[in-house]
């Protein structure tokens, strides 16, 4: 990959003011359309609005290099037998998670940075092991961002649904389930250190005791924001994310930000993030310029108001890629 970690000062002189000030990138685009982990329908229309929103025209407009590779192949429901009601369609979901994470693997061999579009939360799992399975081969970690009104840290054992859109933090940091976490044949694919989660408000108590059983020591609840400013927690979850680590990917569920403005959203949550504090961490991401992959999860037009849901991702894309007000 190339070198991700200058400052503003490599930018190039030619850019005009307002674009972006770090090395282009050459971005490929990974649509996962799943909705097979959440009880809420719709988000497997999630990749299409923001690409109606114009995501990859935006980010070109940026300087960077985009592809569209188009969406990974996943199941429909209604012709699947979802199996165990303690979780649900995991047969389907990790068969897709395998399919995102061989298209990962090999999008980052290629040198390219993938930016996955989903789909519900569970496709993270295929994500991040792809990212984790290409940098063990060279002997490295990462870290993982998780932002996120929810922890996404039940287990079958523990979660009252049964939907595995809840269970993706679980599965990478080892807790299971098995089809999940042992993908590419290892368990955990990050370390509890490097995981963080930024802007929880949302937590069940079986979710409190899985996050104390992983060894996360790391959350950032929206409490945390409302007293500390975003910057002071960005800017430490970016460090514990970042150390002793090749990087971080980036998974960013749209439920993190308020649903005043964001309401088309799977589970939306009261009290999340405003507009500006989301563009805030997106732009204090890209200012550390270590991000290795990026993911936007949890866009449902079905519920939405007039793309405006799919129309902020797109927004909030380009901030994390180096857009900038001057």
């Amino acid at each position: 990959m190339p070198k991700e970690t200058e400052g503003p000062s490599s930018a190039p002189q030619s850019l005009p003011r307002g674009t972006q000030s770090l090395p282009p990138r050459r971005i490929r685009i990974l649509g996962v359309p799943l909705d097979m982990g959440a009880s809420r329908r719709g988000v497997d229309m999630g990749p299409s609005a923001m690409r109606v929103a114009g995501l990859e025209a935006r980010l070109e407009a940026l300087g960077h290099r985009v592809t569209d590779s188009g969406n990974i192949l996943v199941e429909i429901a209604e012709t699947q037998a979802f199996g165990d009601p303690t979780a649900r369609y995991l047969k389907q979901i990790a068969e897709t998670c395998r399919r995102t994470g061989d298209k990962v693997i090999k999008t980052l061999e290629e040198g390219l940075t993938p930016f996955v579009l989903g789909g519900d939360h569970s496709l993270a799992v295929g994500s991040v092991s792809g990212v984790a399975e290409f940098y063990r081969r060279q002997n490295q970690k990462i870290g993982v961002l998780w932002i996120d009104a929810h922890s996404d840290i039940n287990t079958p054992e523990t979660s009252p649904s049964g939907n595995v859109h809840g269970m993706p933090l679980a599965a990478l940091l080892g807790l299971g389930p098995d089809a999940l976490g042992g993908l590419y044949g290892y368990s955990p694919k990050i370390s509890p250190e490097n995981t963080v989660l930024v802007g929880v408000r949302d937590i069940d108590a079986a979710e409190r005791a899985n996050i104390r059983r992983a060894g996360v020591g790391e959350v950032y609840t929206m409490r945390d924001i409302d007293e500390r400013g975003m910057r002071t927690v960005m800017e430490e979850a970016l460090r514990a994310a970042g150390r002793g680590t090749a990087g971080y990917h980036v998974s960013l569920d749209m439920d993190w930000i308020d649903p005043e403005d964001a309401p088309g959203v799977g589970t939306p949550v009261r009290g999340g993030a405003t507009y500006r504090e989301a563009h805030l961490a997106m732009e204090i991401i890209a200012d550390h310029g270590r991000m290795l992959s990026f993911e936007i999860v949890e866009v449902n037009p079905v519920i939405d108001e007039h793309n405006r849901t799919a129309d902020l991702a797109v927004e909030l894309a380009c901030s994390a890629f180096g857009k900038k007000i001057l």
